[in-house]
Order: structure tokens, then sequence, then C-alpha cells
């Protein structure tokens, strides 16, 4: 049962609700992930990318139809919780803020990197305070700053398709589908590629601002993501068409470095500022997201009580959203993590496992479970091919999460 004063107020319609979701998927996992995956999957990327693409679809489905029975704040916390039992949903949830935490964090060093990179540490702790503030004053607002973050990040995009794809350096013969990396490399940047999509639980997690959310989130997740896999595709193939997998690979930004070899560069500095403003737009739902997220697990008194506040005027988790933004902010301003793209991947993998696993149990028919059955194997599969590095530490902090919940000694309150 929510307590009473923090409810949420429902504003958000169709519209908003896939932007929302647009501006978390399309954004720096783009201009971030294609490198690291190129390397590890060669030849294979555009088969890791429709790999990728299959289980963030069967991920989508699943949260759409958990959010329509389950539209309150906390995603694949509330449905694990309500479907499995609370050490499921408090599992998902640990995995979910810790993961996107450090994603956070990693965001805006991203933002600081392409703006300033001498000051990279205190551009990102500029861009998370203003973030922060921009959530705080209510959701309509982050909403309309969403929209045109994603104006602009569509705008970049379909330059450096253009441009790539309109040089006399694009050769459609890089594009052949090979496994030069292996099967193994393939699942690898499947993993890896799947931070690009992981953005649509942002939809989910804001269950309890949605307007008609048994109509609203079931629409605007499968239209949030066919649109980013609609993007993601016409960018992977438009730059690997120039630089090929190899170049790809050992690009360190593969999209400058595209429009560069294709002859404008001219470009470069507009798709850095690209970057930059897609970094601040994952940025901004990340926090939303974990804040939300962070709601309802102190609903639940798994996190201190007091970040269950709701603000009598803002109507957003005041609390929460200061107590993300301020252990973002350290992280930006301490810790270089711009390499924990697998590290939030297993964590977010983890956490649609759950989700699968919860979708499992709402129809017995046969037919209606392929698709929880294929998106838990899927994730399982991929977050288990991440690098060993990610696959160790996200495993020694979900033992972590194991840790603290065994200590608290009570089961979650209905």
């Amino acid at each position: 049962m929510t307590p009473a004063g923090s409810e949420l107020r429902r504003t958000l319609g169709l519209g908003d609700a896939a932007v929302v979701g647009l501006g978390s998927m399309i954004g720096a996992g783009i201009f971030a992930a294609l490198a690291p995956a190129a390397g590890a999957a060669g030849s294979g990327l555009l088969l890791a990318l429709a790999g990728a693409a299959v289980v963030a679809y069967c991920n989508a489905l699943s949260s759409a139809r958990l959010a329509a029975r389950y539209p309150a704040s906390g995603g694949t916390y509330v449905y694990g919780r309500e479907r499995l039992g609370e050490f499921w949903g408090y599992l998902a949830g640990w995995s979910f803020i810790v993961g996107k935490t450090a994603s956070c964090a990693a965001m805006a060093l991203t933002v600081g990197a392409y703006v300033w990179p001498e000051q990279a540490h205190t551009v990102a702790v500029a861009a998370v305070v203003a973030l922060t503030a921009v959530n705080y004053g209510g959701i309509q607002k982050s909403a309309w700053l969403t929209r045109v973050i994603v104006a602009v990040v569509l705008a970049v995009l379909a330059s450096v398709v253009v441009v790539c794809l309109g040089s006399g350096r694009s050769d459609a013969g890089r594009l052949d589908i090979g496994l030069s990396g292996g099967a193994g490399g393939v699942l690898q940047a499947a993993g890896l590629l799947f931070f690009a999509f992981a953005g649509y639980a942002r939809i989910a997690t804001l269950g309890e601002e949605v307007r008609d959310p048994r109509r609203t989130i079931p629409r605007a997740i499968p239209l949030a993501l066919g649109l980013t896999l609609a993007v993601h595709g016409c960018v992977a193939v438009a730059v690997l068409s120039v630089l090929g997998p190899v170049g790809l690979g050992q690009a360190t930004a593969p999209l400058a470095d595209a429009v560069r070899t294709a002859g404008l560069p001219g470009l470069v500095p507009v798709v850095r500022a690209g970057a930059a403003v897609a970094a601040l737009g994952s940025l901004l739902a990340l926090i939303l997201g974990v804040s939300r997220t962070t709601l309802a697990m102190a609903r639940d008194r798994h996190l201190p009580q007091a970040l269950a506040a709701v603000h009598p005027r803002f109507q957003v988790p005041h609390r929460a959203e200061l107590a993300v933004g301020a252990v973002v902010a350290v992280l930006a301003a301490t810790v270089d993590v711009r390499g924990a793209i697998g590290f939030s991947s297993f964590g977010v993998l983890v956490y649609y496992a759950v989700a699968n696993a919860s979708a499992w149990t709402l129809d017995p028919s046969r037919l209606s479970r392929v698709v929880p059955a294929l998106g838990l194997i899927g994730c399982v599969v991929l977050a288990f091919s991440l690098p060993a590095v990610s696959v160790v530490v996200g495993v020694g902090v979900l033992a972590v999460g194991v840790v603290a919940y065994g200590v608290r000694g009570q089961q979650v309150p209905r």
C-alpha cells in the first residue's frame, strides 16, 4: 500500500511517455557502444545489433504487459515483488539502482569529455546538478527538455547517416556479415549493445505518472523501441560502410571519426556537440528512472523511508532525486566510470530477467509464454557473455545486495 502523501500525479500522455523512452535509448549509447561492440564482434556487428534488438523487444513486450497490470513507480521492482515474491522484486530493484547509478556517472563524464575534456569531472558534476534541478521542478519540465534533446540528437544522427552513405568512402563491401569475432564475440557485442537499448524501462518506472497507463504504456514501449532500432540500425550501417569493422573497433569517437573519414571534418564539432546533448538526455532519463525505483523501494522500507516523500507542489520524489543526484555527483567527481558499459548492461540484464520471469506468470497458455521465455534466456546468455570483469563485478554487487536483504531480516510489507 502506498503511504499517504507519497502518490505521484498522472500527467504524461502517449507522446510524452514515448519521448522519455526515446530520450533514454537514443542517447550516448549509440555514440559509445558501437566501438567496443565492433571490437568484440568484428564483421558480426550487425548480427550482434539484431540479437540485442530481439532480446530488447522480448523484454519490452514483457514490461509492457506487466506495466499495464501494475501501473506504479518502480518498474520490475514492483512486478517481481507482486509476481515472484519480495526477494526477487528487491533483487531487480537493487540491480537497477546500482547499475544505473554507475551509468548515470558514466553519462555525466561523457558530457564532460565532449564539452571540455580537460575539465571533464567539473562539467560532469555541473551537468548532474543542473539536471537534478530540472527533475526537481516536475515531470512535465523533464518531458519538455527530453523532447528538445531527442530532436537535436536525431538531427545530428541523420546528418551522420547522410554524410557517410553519400560519401565516396562508403563501401557496401564492408557490411558483409561474418563471424570474424566468433560466436562468443557476437554474443559479447550483443550484451554491450544492449546498453544502447536499455531505456524503455524508464516508461514503466514512470508508470504512476502516466495517464491511462493500461493503454498508454503498452503502446509507448514498443513505439519507442521500434523507432530506436530503426535509428541505431541506420547509424551502424552508415558508420560501418565508412570505417569497416576493424576501423570502427579501434575508433575512440566512432561517429566523429566516420564523418572525418567521409571527408567532412567540419561536421565533427557538431557530432561532438550532439554526443554531449545525447549524454545529457540519457542522464536526465536515468535520474528519473533511478529516483522512481528508489521511491518504490523506500516505500517498502528496503531503503530509508524518508526517501519515499513526494513534494507537495512539484509532485516528484524530491528526496530520492536529491539523494540520487548527490551520489552520482560524487562518483562523477572522483571516479572514471566511462568503462562501466559492461557492468551497467549486466545489472540491467538481470533486471529484465526478473521482468521476463514475472511476465511468465501472467498467463499459463504456452503461446503467451513464448516471448518471456525467449527474453529470459536471452538476458541470461547475454549477461554471462559480457567481459569477465563486468560479470565478476556484477555478481559481486548482486551478492552484496543479497547479504543486505538477509541482514534486514524481515519480509517486505505488502
